[in-house]
């Protein structure tokens, strides 16, 4: 009883300060790690003028590369999910930091649009890092500091976009010149490969004696019946239609990069791609599902989807109204410019660095379900109030609603990866890949309704979309008592979730 009561008066407390817990030094090393991601990820959105005057590019071709940046990003977190269960996020996080230095530094170097795009295309596999740090720090922390942590990670992590905002226009003028913003990235590009290195150096996939549990086979997520093996097709096609969407804005009929019939040859190799993923869901479950699933090793796929939802409506919200709220502060409030703009604006990311963790919190200290209601609810009511924002409201009165609003949807992001790692142990990167790549899915499908819409109805279709999303969180579980795990040796192992 008193190991109860101490597990449930520590839940969410993390001494971050504590360097000599292998754990908090986990933490550090995983989150720091995100964080140079989301720099690389980003990097090029504060320099956009200075690139736009180098290479003479069109307004078009801006848009092309912002729609690039997320493209890839999608499908290499699914990829990225199944590679870092099957190998240890030690050498995933290591590799991705390396690959995409190389990627961040061609982008630097790059002197016509064509060079710039592919570079721009190929960063977007730098946002499948996420996926790796919450396998790792899912195996570091107890379940009930576990939402704290992951909430640390994402919070922290994510802040790099805004760090690369604050940070590279002045590190590119005290290179100066012309070529100042090259220096730069390439600098960025140079410190995530040091980087790379002192992880694989410092890192470990768990703590000493504990046992890293691997999928039994690999290329797709296992379930463990029937309905969750259609249902896990079934979710793959959002995910693929968002990648046709993102193809069909690059042609004739958004930015003009490529021609009509390409886009029909990208829907139709989509197309291929969903039958041969389709083809290795069944591959790797129709045998154990036709044996029939030991009792012990089920799990709700259930969870799995109701956190797609979440993710989609959180995160997704979080990158479609990041990118449209400078603008949108510019043309509602008379009297601003779009440096003062773009400075309010940042305070919807900003708050990332204290929601994320705060969300996680509360999932560890009152519940998982209840939590994502409560978030889950106040994001649909911070939309709302937000559509109802035009230029006649007091503007220090619309930025306290944006935060406000910014507040709910990155709580709730920290909420749905507070569960994630209490699913089953062995996906988890599987797992947080998906529920990634559907907030990436989220934000296209969102700044697609914003191109037919105006501000306010783009801020109320979010709120509708938040409410479907709270029914669906109305199903979620609360993780209980053990999941249990086999080694590769056979041995039985019972993980404590609760």
């Amino acid at each position: 009883m008193s190991k109860l009561s101490s597990s449930v008066s520590e839940a969410g407390k993390v001494n971050l300060l504590n360097f000599g817990d292998a754990k908090i030094k986990t933490l550090h090393l995983t989150w720091f790690a995100f964080f140079l991601t989301f720099v690389m990820w980003f990097n090029h959105a504060p320099l956009l003028t200075e690139i736009k005057q180098a290479l003479s590019l069109t307004d078009a071709q801006v848009k092309a590369l912002l729609i690039l940046n997320v493209a890839l990003t999608i499908p290499a977190r699914i990829v990225v999910g199944i590679l870092v269960d099957k190998f240890g996020p030690r050498i995933m996080y290591s590799l991705l930091l390396m690959i995409s230095s190389f990627f961040c530094i061609g982008f630097a170097l790059a002197e016509s649009f064509e060079s710039l795009a592919l570079f721009r295309f190929l960063l977007g596999f730098v946002g499948a890092g996420f996926v790796i740090g919450i396998r790792l720090v899912g195996e570091w922390f107890p379940s009930h500091q576990v939402g704290t942590a992951e909430g640390i990670y994402g919070g922290w992590g994510n802040f790099g976009s805004a760090a690369a905002a604050m940070t590279l226009p002045t590190l590119a003028l005290m290179y100066g010149g012309a070529d100042g913003w090259r220096y730069a990235l390439i600098s960025v590009g140079v410190l995530s490969a040091v980087y790379s290195l002192l992880f694989y150096h410092q890192a470990r996939n768990t703590p000493k004696g504990s046992v890293y549990f691997k999928p039994k086979k690999s290329g797709a997520m296992e379930v463990t019946s029937w309905g969750d093996l259609w249902l896990l097709i079934l979710l793959n096609i959002p995910m693929h239609l968002a990648l046709a969407m993102l193809a069909w804005k690059m042609s004739p009929a958004g930015v003009n990069l490529f021609s009509e019939q390409y886009m029909y040859l990208i829907w139709a190799s989509l197309v291929v791609l969903f039958v041969i993923q389709t083809h290795q869901v069944w591959r790797v479950n129709a045998e154990h599902l036709r044996k029939g699933v030991p009792e012990h090793e089920k799990y709700s796929f259930k969870q799995v989807a109701i956190l797609d939802l979440a993710y989609f409506t959180t995160f997704g919200s979080e990158l479609a109204v990041v990118s449209m709220l400078p603008l949108y502060f510019l043309e509602t409030f008379e009297g601003l410019n779009p440096v003062s703009a773009g400075l309010l604006a940042s305070s919807f990311a900003f708050m990332n660095l204290v929601s994320r963790p705060m969300g996680g919190w509360f999932s560890d200290k009152f519940g998982r379900r209840k939590s994502m209601v409560l978030l889950i609810a106040g994001l649909s009511a911070g939309y709302f109030l937000m559509g109802l924002m035009d230029s006649s409201w007091w503007l220090p009165l619309a930025v306290l609603v944006s935060m406000a609003c910014s507040f709910f949807v990155q709580g709730g992001e920290g909420a749905v990866f507070a569960i994630v790692p209490l699913i089953k142990r062995r996906m988890t990167g599987q797992i947080a890949g998906m529920a990634g790549a559907y907030g990436n899915v989220g934000a296209v499908v969102y700044l697609t309704v914003l191109s037919y819409v105006d501000y306010s109805t783009f801020f109320y279709v979010i709120a509708a979309s938040a409410l479907v999303g709270l029914v669906a969180v109305m199903f979620l579980d609360d993780p209980k008592g053990h999941i249990v795990e086999v080694d590769e040796d056979g041995n039985v192992h019972h993980i404590h979730v609760s």
